[in-house]
């Protein structure tokens, strides 16, 4: 499972970064999104995948998930909610401010070449 997570996570960076290299500012943000979830699922995988164990069942468990890994994720999902709605609301006003969401013409750079 872990293999097929890694391929999963790959493509999802892959995506994530062409969507980045566009020209379109709502784009980029939606690449910086998916970027954040290939690295939580990047970081699940790396925890280890274990089904049918409890997250704590004492010291004398023959098995146990260890619950690190899903507070890490549970706390990167939070910031990267935090991190995506400040990039909507900034790419929002510079919309309404210059009428446009091309990376270009927001550098005014469009017209020098």
């Amino acid at each position: 499972m872990e293999i097929l997570m890694s391929f999963v996570v790959g493509i999802i960076f892959m995506a994530a970064t062409y969507l980045m290299l566009s020209k379109s500012l709502l784009r980029i943000i939606i690449g910086t999104g998916l970027l954040s979830h290939g690295t939580h699922l990047l970081l699940l995988t790396m925890g280890g995948l274990k089904t049918g164990a409890a997250p704590l069942l004492g010291e004398k468990a023959p098995s146990y998930t260890d619950p690190i890994p899903q507070a890490l994720i549970l706390t990167a999902i939070v910031i990267a909610f935090g991190v995506t709605s400040f990039f909507l609301v900034l790419a929002y006003r510079a919309y309404q401010e210059l009428g446009t969401d091309n990376m270009d013409r927001l550098r005014g750079t469009e017209g020098n070449d």
